[in-house]
């Protein structure tokens, strides 16, 4: 991250020597170190957090593939069935019958009856 070479850490050391002086030196230069250790270990743990986090959400991700997340629920396409219908059979995504298809005792003690169709006049 930082690129320092041995003249420029020697170089800083000095101007430090000279303006702090002999007595202030090395109480400063202990107060740095531990600010660059609480740092590190700052940035460490944030690190480590975050890896948790991505490690948590691939578990989660690779448990229930079949879910899809509320993204993925908002982008599909509404006309999409959500179970797909049995073999064999041609029945419409939104459940309805198709004409002249049979129906069974199931469906037509569940389903209402429907409006009776108006009967033409006899010419």
């Amino acid at each position: 991250m930082f690129d320092f070479s041995f003249s420029e850490v020697l170089i800083i050391f000095v101007l430090a020597l000279i303006v702090l002086g002999p007595e202030k030196l090395p109480t400063v230069v202990r107060r740095v170190g531990r600010w660059v250790g609480r740092a590190r270990a700052m940035a460490r743990q944030f690190q480590e957090q975050l890896e948790e986090e991505i490690d948590l959400e691939g578990r989660h991700r690779s448990a229930s593939p079949a879910q899809p997340t509320p993204a993925e629920a908002a982008a599909r396409d509404p006309t999409e069935t959500a179970e797909p219908s049995e073999p064999g059979t041609d029945a419409p995504p939104n459940g309805e019958r198709p004409a002249g298809a049979p129906v069974s005792a199931a469906q037509s003690a569940e389903a209402p009856e429907s409006p009776a169709a108006p009967h033409e006049p006899r010419v």
